[in-house]
């Protein structure tokens, strides 16, 4: 009005003055809203809303003092924590490489030692411990696995040109059976550690996996490539150089669990199911009820985590800590595991039916805790009727021998 009684003409104010003049009636912080007095064209705030506002405004600073000095402790926690955890690291690092590698024949047996290896081997020498642990009784040499190597790679060349090739111990192999077996490789290395993206197609690891898995075809035909040895190897090769790999995989590839089910061998995986349910009863007879009352056998959940030896249901870093043990104590603590990861979801299993359980199970947790894991698992007693693991599954071993022996309908 002042300015058309003036005759000043009125310019729109531009859009960043627009901005600056809201921005100058813009409180410092949301909290300091209540603190601001009231537009002029509003009344006045009164005396003891105002000082009401004073004290919720302080109220607010207090709790967010709180909040960042918890915060802050919190912080200064893990990082103590982190510290203490890198400073055994570098303690057993030093046990390990200078004490007990060296002397291995002697020490590797020794109390001091097995406590040492339930904690956890530290990952820059736990390859060398697998290796030694795991053995190398198929007397596998760096210049057989080129052998292999060289051969699955002609192979391969020969397949994908379409040229046949029957010859010697791969006679009873067909050529399709071959190139099945090979894209059945193509395709799980793409399914391994997919969250890692360092084996598939253009990672690091792509190609080594790749030929790992392509030379054992060549040195097993009789197992060939069976689903779930993409994650044994690549466990491997994160901890070992390409042919100790190759040799460690094979060698463990070996064992008579892994051979079992990688040959599916019924009869044998039954007997393992067999004694691991006699462990089972023992240690958790609530949960075994519950599981026989909804028909859910251990092939359901067992099959999977013994196939990877848990290194695809389990988050890595605990796999690899499963694994430093079960190099330790043999197939055992694969069965031991399973009762442990079974005993720390007790609870909640036994409240689920069959669908439930079965789907549980078969996705474990992905935040699942380490140290609560290892304290069920050395809660689980491998012991029944004061027989171990190995005399129960040669007693049912032999009672499954003896059976057959004498059903002429099994002999069939």
């Amino acid at each position: 009005e002042y300015e058309e009684k003036t005759g000043r003409a009125h310019k729109p104010l531009s859009p960043k003055q627009n901005v600056r003049k809201n921005l100058d009636f813009e409180p410092l912080s949301t909290t300091a809203l209540i603190l601001e007095d009231r537009p002029a064209n509003l009344p006045a705030k009164p005396a003891e809303e105002a000082q009401k506002h004073r004290q919720q405004y302080e109220e607010m600073v207090v709790q967010a003092k709180k909040r960042e000095l918890k915060e802050a402790q919190k912080r200064k926690k893990q990082l103590e924590e982190r510290c203490k955890l890198e400073e055994s690291i570098g303690n057993a690092v030093l046990t390990w490489n200078n004490e007990i590698l060296p002397n291995w024949e002697t020490m590797c047996c020794s109390r001091k030692v097995r406590e040492l290896w339930w904690q956890g081997i530290p990952p820059s020498v736990r390859g060398k411990v697998w290796s030694l642990a795991i053995g190398n009784e198929l007397n596998i040499t760096h210049e057989l696995y080129d052998i292999c190597l060289a051969r699955a790679k002609e192979k391969w060349r020969s397949l994908s040109t379409g040229v046949a090739e029957v010859e010697g111990e791969d006679a009873g192999f067909s050529a399709a059976d071959r190139e099945a077996s090979l894209e059945l490789i193509k395709l799980d290395i793409s399914r391994t550690f997919p969250n890692l993206c360092i084996f598939q197609q253009g990672g690091p690891y792509h190609d080594t996996l790749h030929s790992i898995l392509g030379a054992y075809t060549c040195y097993r035909p009789d197992v060939g490539y069976v689903q779930g040895m993409s994650f044994i190897a690549a466990v491997l090769i994160l901890n070992l150089d390409t042919a100790d790999a190759f040799i460690a995989f094979s060698n463990l590839l070996n064992k008579p669990c892994q051979m079992a089910f990688f040959r599916v061998d019924h009869g044998l995986m039954l007997t393992y199911f067999a004694a691991f349910e006699v462990f089972f009863e023992e240690n958790l007879p609530k949960l075994f009820a519950h599981f026989k009352k909804n028909n859910l056998t251990p092939d359901i959940y067992l099959i999977d985590w013994i196939f990877t030896l848990y290194s695809k249901s389990l988050p890595l870093d605990l796999a690899c800590r499963v694994w430093d043990v079960f190099c330790r104590d043999g197939e055992e603590f694969l069965f031991r595991t399973a009762l442990g990861i079974l005993k720390l979801f007790e609870d909640i299993l036994t409240k689920m039916d069959f669908i439930h359980i079965a789907q549980f199970l078969t996705k474990l947790p992905e935040d699942l805790p380490s140290e609560e894991l290892f304290t069920s698992i050395a809660a689980i007693q491998m012991q029944s009727r004061n027989k171990k693991w190995a005399q129960i599954l040669a007693a049912l071993q032999k009672d499954n021998r003896e059976m057959e022996k004498g059903s002429p309908s099994l002999k069939r």
